[in-house]
């Protein structure tokens, strides 16, 4: 029998590894302000189940209708949520990017839909997300949506997990007819507090209306409970996008400061990161043995296979300590 569990960072069966790079989580989390809204949040009652204020909070931040603001349990709820709205619509094919997130892939095998890499004319849903994981780059994908127009009978979904963490370069603007998915977490250092909301496209029509509805119809009850609640509360607050942007000057030294240990390793970094990460291609074969050396070491790296890179690792930016103790423990590197 196959496993047909998702690849991901973070915790193993090991449990937390001491140094976790497989994880693109601002290393200079948690934000102080949203943990402690977290750590207060009054989880014995139920949150209000449409959230009302809480989209009210979302759409004034973002300067949209509160009407466009989907709450989700997390950004993987809502892959799942958007591509079975695809299938109910007829969809019988999705564009993914040729390098991403496993769960656009995932999502649509479970529903028997054909999976393509971007750019995909004849695919009723397409994804991009940018900067794009695991390579960090600006997402091809997203540009080609400029030109494209309105297309109510084209879903067009922008991941936005890493645009908060973007350290170089400014962003694509989105064509207003797109979705845009937000996952504040990462930015905030909490990724484990689920929560997520997406913005519908900017139109208002018979199709978008009933897209909405066929969404709420289609999520479970309180998708998003009282810590997630807190959790997007204090994203919006100026306190937490100060602690935001005041971290990202510290991630652009840490990343300078990392890119050049991996050199110093003889790591060959692909270029192109605009984001709190990169992926680099160790010189040693057997990659797999030497991540697992690296494990018992209490050190994580990102096997970049799952992406469709074989013999690659993604980084996450952490703190000068953590960047020595790889050093240290690279086969034929210790001091």
């Amino acid at each position: 029998m196959h496993d047909l569990q998702p690849v991901h960072g973070g915790t193993d069966a090991q449990g937390a590894a001491l140094h976790d790079f497989s994880t693109n989580s601002n290393a200079c989390g948690p934000c102080p302000l949203a943990l402690a809204a977290v750590q207060q949040a009054d989880a014995t009652r139920y949150p209000d189940p449409a959230y009302t204020g809480l989209r009210a909070q979302l759409a004034a931040f973002h300067g949209v209708e509160a009407a466009r603001i989907v709450l989700a349990g997390s950004a993987s709820e809502f892959i799942h949520r958007i591509t079975a709205l695809a299938a109910q619509r007829g969809v019988r094919a999705v564009a993914v990017p040729p390098h991403g997130y496993g769960d656009y892939a995932h999502a649509a095998r479970a529903r028997g839909l054909a999976v393509h890499a971007a750019p995909q004319a004849t695919a009723g849903l397409h994804w991009a997300c940018e900067p794009s994981s695991p390579l960090g780059q600006a997402d091809a994908a997203l540009a080609a949506w400029q030109p494209a127009g309105a297309t109510p009978q084209v879903l067009r979904v922008l991941d936005c997990a890493y645009q908060p963490l973007r350290l170089h370069e400014r962003p694509t603007p989105p064509p207003p007819t797109c979705w845009q998915l937000w996952t504040p977490n990462k930015a905030l250092g909490l990724t484990g507090v689920r929560a997520a909301y997406a913005i519908a496209p900017q139109c208002s029509d018979a199709s978008s209306d009933a897209d909405l509805a066929t969404l709420a119809a289609l999520a479970p009850s309180w998708p998003t409970g009282a810590h997630g609640v807190a959790l997007l509360q204090a994203w919006v607050q100026p306190g937490a996008q100060q602690w935001l942007a005041d971290s990202l000057v510290l991630l652009r030294d840490w990343k300078a400061r990392q890119l050049a240990l991996c050199a110093a390793l003889g790591w060959q970094v692909l270029p192109g990161s605009q984001a709190n990460y990169f992926c680099a291609r160790p010189p040693a074969d057997g990659l797999p043995a030497v991540l697992h050396h690296l494990r018992a070491q209490g050190i994580k790296l990102r096997d970049c296979a799952s992406f469709g890179l074989p013999g690659v690792v993604r980084l996450g930016v952490l703190a000068p300590a953590s960047q020595e103790a790889l050093l240290a423990a690279v086969p034929g590197c210790g001091r």
